[in-house]
């Protein structure tokens, strides 16, 4: 692997949502990428076990190993101490139940930065709780301003809460403590939160509040579909326009390509007159085709881009030419980002459960004997 964090070790405890999306960030970064797996079920034999086909668990080592057992457990310290990174994705105290806290494993290995990923943080009164991505933005004020006005706020996938207030603050927590550890010599815990990640997320909008120009109504600000100018419209093909004409300029040459000379809209900024114009700009646009208003104010100032869906997205000349997407095997998939001068992230195909287990294991010096005395006991899983 090439890349900035080529030669730098993370292990992954094997999760689900933000923890994955950021040890792929830094897999696709260059680092290696160690996910800890669980063993299948008692049901289910390792040959069950195929890759593992998310896009998102692309660039890892995987080692099946039973940490319910302590010599799991002992093997899962032994990478560790050799790791430049933890990110665990866990309840609070669950590591520590395991015998994998940040205690032993810091024992082992002093520089360790040990990234911890929840939705709520490893303090405070709902520590605890379950929840997923849509309560973790709830909680931050960042649901409650997205949508309609008058309709309930829109979950906005799990982009807000389990990738950009999780994993994207996660990723730039470790490697920050792990730039600090390289000046000290001292790892410490990396406390990621996604409540903590989508209010931060948000500081644009309460720095709006605090001066008064941003409400708590859904569609009644600039940015959230309440200014006619900024938000999207249907064509006439039933495909929508996402119209972005904020600056004076812009505005300008927005109404100018669309032929607008209706004088209600030169009071681009007069906030009462704005859900008017919005009806008046929905019924022009829904005169044309979206590839037919493409031609009139797509790559302008006018800052109008067609809604793609995710066929469309990939095929688009600006997506071609910059190589956003790539296609390996049949399967389309965003590329890493983002680029560097110098070196040039690559990627390797998700892996099985299991599918480094022997060789990780063989590098921690264990004999033959002791690896098929270890798969016997199911300590281990191999995948084939």
């Amino acid at each position: 692997m090439s890349g900035p964090l080529h030669g730098v070790t993370v292990v992954e405890m094997a999760a689900i949502g933000p923890c994955p999306f950021a040890a792929m960030l830094l897999a696709d970064m260059g680092a290696t990428v160690i996910r800890i797996d669980r063993l299948p079920g008692p049901r289910k034999a390792i040959d069950d076990y195929t890759a593992n086909d998310t896009l998102v668990d692309r660039g890892r080592l995987s080692v099946a190993l039973d940490l319910k057992q302590p010599r799991g457990v002992a093997l899962a310290i032994d990478l560790i101490a050799g790791a430049d990174i933890l990110i665990e994705g866990f309840r609070p105290g669950v590591m520590e139940r395991l015998g994998l806290g940040p205690g032993p494993c810091r024992e082992r290995n002093p520089r360790l930065v040990y990234g911890r990923m929840t939705g709520w943080g490893q303090t405070g009164p709902l520590s605890q709780a379950a929840g997923h991505d849509l309560n973790y933005i709830a909680l931050t004020g960042a649901l409650g301003a997205i949508g309609h006005g008058d309709r309930p706020p829109a979950p906005p996938l799990n982009l807000v809460g389990d990738y950009g207030g999780g994993a994207l603050y996660l990723a730039l927590g470790v490697v920050s403590a792990l730039f600090d550890a390289s000046r000290n010599g001292q790892g410490q815990v990396v406390d990621a939160a996604m409540v903590d990640g989508a209010a931060s997320l948000m500081t644009m909008m309460y720095s709006l509040k605090s001066r008064g120009t941003w409400r708590n109504a859904r569609q009644a600000n600039v940015i959230d579909g309440g200014a006619h100018f900024y938000g999207v419209y249907e064509c006439a093909d039933g495909k929508y326009l996402a119209l972005g004409a904020i600056e004076p300029q812009f505005y300008r040459e927005l109404l100018e390509r669309c032929a607008i000379r209706d004088p209600a809209f030169d009071a681009q900024w007069k906030e009462a007159n704005w859900p008017d114009l919005r009806e008046r700009m929905a019924a022009l646009l829904r005169t044309r085709m979206r590839e037919v208003w493409c031609e009139v104010l797509e790559g302008t100032d006018a800052c109008v881009a067609p809604v793609l869906d995710m066929d469309e997205a990939p095929a688009h000349p600006h997506m071609r030419a910059r190589g956003t997407f790539v296609e390996e095997e049949g399967v389309v998939r965003p590329a890493a980002a983002p680029r560097f001068e110098r070196v040039a992230p690559e990627t390797s195909p998700p892996p099985a459960i299991g599918e480094h287990t022997l060789r990780l294991l063989r590098a921690q010096g264990l004999s033959e004997p002791e690896i098929d005395r270890l798969r016997a006991d199911r300590v281990i899983a191999v995948a084939d």
